[in-house]
């Protein structure tokens, strides 16, 4: 059962909602999109295990979009088309969900940000280059959360932003064509999906120079049979020199990892050098959970964007988890879209 606060969250937005389409209508929205195709195929060459040979072709379509309903008020929503059940699966699965949908608004505290959205925790996804520069990382994004955000900038001395959400377990967590099925907060488990605003996460960000940092915290409540609350700390920082090398790193610990027992920590390092329109790369990455191991992944990799925006990358990983090397060669092309 949801809490009162929770279900009056969700009244709010579609309130706010219907009645902030209503004024565009009338006023005529100002309406932005962007979104990407990737196309690529990513091969197990070579492992110590001959079941691990395999060859994963996949389609990702991202599209997000944002209307400006007044001056200060803005409905965003964004869509994602992918594999279901994983790697290895081929296109047979390909669904299509809402990954964000919500409204954000100007306040005199800050912007704030109502509806399904993605936490700030961590950036690596983001700020790595090369195919294989955020693989690790992602296993600690937030995505997906329903809930309440705050950005604010600092008056010169960052930006600060925090979120309470928990994990969609609405009709939206579903998805059209391969259905994945709807996420049930009261039986599926999993950290921070709980059906209640009690889940937070809180971020300062700021760039000095050529320097940027970024330290972040958050809390995650158990959810249904989990054994433990999650407690998490991130911290990163980057820098670009004059030559075009750009410099990252981002670490990241946790206690009761996932609603498990485990503590888990993970660190990426990540170096990218442009000559023209082609970037190399470099990535070390290292996964460390109590109850399933330690991974160590190493890769190299070049991108080249050509002058109709597209972009075709390749790199190579070899992979250690658990004692299990893979070596593994990820090809895309990178497609932009906009209008």
């Amino acid at each position: 059962m949801k809490s009162a606060l929770t279900t009056a969250l969700a009244s709010g937005v579609s309130l706010l909602m219907c009645a902030q389409v209503v004024s565009a209508q009338e006023a005529g929205a100002r309406f932005s999109w962007e979104g990407e195709i990737e196309l690529g195929v990513e091969s197990v060459i070579d492992s110590d295990v001959s079941a691990n040979k395999t060859d994963d072709p996949f389609v990702t379509v991202e599209i997000v979009g944002e209307a400006a309903l007044s001056d200060n008020v803005s409905l965003f929503a964004g869509l994602t088309l992918e594999e279901m059940t994983g790697p290895s699966s081929g296109i047979d699965d390909l669904g299509l969900y809402v990954h964000e949908i919500g409204l954000t608004f100007g306040a005199a505290f800050g912007d704030v940000t109502v509806g399904k959205f993605g936490p700030v925790f961590g950036a690596a996804w983001d700020e790595t280059a090369g195919y294989f520069g955020s693989t690790l990382a992602e296993d600690y994004e937030l995505t997906e959360m329903i809930g309440l955000g705050l950005e604010r900038e600092l008056n010169g001395a960052g930006t600060l932003s925090f979120a309470v959400f928990f994990a969609d377990d609405t009709a939206l967590s579903e998805s059209a064509f391969f259905n994945r099925g709807r996420n049930d907060s009261d039986t599926a488990g999993g950290a921070g999906n709980t059906g209640r605003l009690d889940n937070v996460a809180l971020s300062w960000s700021h760039e000095i120079g050529d320097t940027r940092f970024m330290l972040g915290a958050r809390h995650l409540s158990a959810g249904a049979g989990d054994v433990s609350d999650e407690t998490g700390f991130v911290g990163a920082v980057g820098h670009s020199l004059a030559n075009g090398l750009d410099l990252y790193a981002e670490a990241a610990v946790f206690d009761g990892f996932g609603g498990t027992g485990d503590d888990a920590n993970y660190l990426t390092v990540n170096a990218a050098y442009g000559i023209g329109s082609t970037t190399l790369s470099g990535t070390y990455a290292r996964r460390d959970i109590d109850g399933a191991g330690v991974t160590d992944l190493v890769s190299f990799g070049a991108e080249r964007e050509f002058g109709n925006g597209m972009t075709l990358g390749g790199a190579l990983a070899w992979v250690d988890d658990a004692g299990t090397c893979d070596t593994v060669l990820g090809v895309n092309l990178l497609i932009p879209l906009g209008g």
